[in-house]
């Protein structure tokens, strides 16, 4: 244990200092100390993609990140993603295609969507298959997920949003 210290990074928009555990993993700080309950608990080893969050525009596992790793940085999770009450394209089409069941995927899948669209803003069928891997959905809407991804790739590109 690294014990406790101050840790300073850019939350959602926002600056934000926290003291705890530098060691502690930062999905625990965002569910339990800071109430953002969208990072989802799945397995625990980076596997599921239910933890997903993006640091510094990459999308990682919130549940191997130790907190004082994101000291400095830009960290966003699925309650920072809209503007206001303007959904993200990738939420709108998420909806629009019905795929979202259960919900419980649904923030790690939007945000390492995010994160790959940052990447590469217009990909195609199997970029976005293999960007998505590693990102799991016990409903089985893969389909659905993938056509809104691609369905809000195209919407971004053609400036119809922000």
């Amino acid at each position: 244990m690294s014990g406790e210290m101050t840790i300073a990074f850019k939350l959602n928009r926002r600056s934000v200092k926290i003291k705890a555990d530098g060691e502690r993993m930062l999905l625990w700080v965002l569910r339990d100390d800071l109430g953002l309950t969208g990072t989802k608990y799945g397995c625990g080893e980076s596997q599921c993609g239910a933890c997903t969050v993006v640091i510094n525009g990459e999308a990682v596992r919130s549940c191997r990140v130790p907190l004082k790793s994101v000291a400095g940085k830009e960290v966003l999770t699925i309650e920072g993603l809209a503007r206001g009450k303007a959904l993200h394209p990738l939420q709108k089409a998420l909806i629009r295609h019905g795929a979202i069941q259960c919900g419980f995927c649904t923030p790690g899948m939007i945000l390492n969507a995010y994160s790959l669209l940052n990447r590469k803003p217009v990909p195609g069928p199997a970029e976005i298959r293999e960007g998505m891997e590693g990102n799991l959905c016990r409903c089985g809407c893969y389909g659905r997920i993938l056509e809104a991804i691609a369905s809000a790739a195209e919407e971004m590109k053609t400036g119809r949003t922000r």
